[in-house]
């Protein structure tokens, strides 16, 4: 997920959020969205020796074990502490993997506005389940935090992801050239929007 730019001349930050401070799960049909665990370190690391994960996500290249250590107990845990950048771990209901991961990150500055951010293991690609996760995490993020809007960015070219968020009902703005950072380069990147009215019943 990639930092925010300075809020507009006259946009209203709204008032200021209250913290999350104890994880939230939900459910959907075949999943469970929970915050990590150190149980799930072996498996967040073996998703991300996917060279497709690394190639459009932020997660550090090469992947090392200590990186889904840090991913668990620094970024997870602080995210859902600060309430400034929830993250949950996707598992298969029927057979307990893991699935992938989901995250909401506040923008900087702002408590109305989020983006969000997600990453399927390999074996479960083309199964919905990525478009089914995503949806939950909106809906909360819209409906119960009650953010104005919620923002999509990918790099350009990374259509997998770019088919899941308009099957969750992403509207496209456009592309941002030069805008989001992986490891010191700076790539463009495809934004869409996602406003309260635009959810289905």
């Amino acid at each position: 997920m990639e930092e925010s730019p300075e809020p507009r001349t006259g946009e209203q930050a709204g008032p200021p959020a209250a913290p999350v401070r104890e994880p939230v799960v939900l459910t959907t049909e075949r999943l469970v969205l929970r915050a990590p665990r150190e149980s799930d370190i072996d498996a967040i690391d073996a998703a991300c020796q996917d060279p497709e994960i690394q190639r459009w996500t932020v997660v550090p290249s090469p992947y090392r074990r200590s990186d889904a250590e840090y991913f668990v107990t620094d970024l997870a845990r602080n995210g859902w502490r600060t309430g400034e950048n929830l993250v949950w771990c996707v598992f298969e209901r029927e057979s307990g993997a893991l699935v992938g991961t989901q995250g909401l990150a506040l923008r900087a500055g702002r408590t109305d506005t989020a983006e969000i951010g997600w990453w399927a293991a390999k074996e479960f690609r083309g199964r919905g389940y990525t478009v089914e996760a995503a949806t939950a995490v909106a809906r909360y993020g819209l409906a119960e935090l009650g953010l104005r809007r919620l923002e999509w960015l990918a790099y350009v070219g990374n259509d997998g992801s770019r088919a899941v968020a308009s099957k969750v009902g992403f509207r496209f703005e456009g592309t941002l050239r030069a805008y989001a950072e992986q490891r010191g380069r700076f790539h463009d990147a495809w934004i869409a929007s996602l406003l309260p009215g635009d959810l289905a019943d």
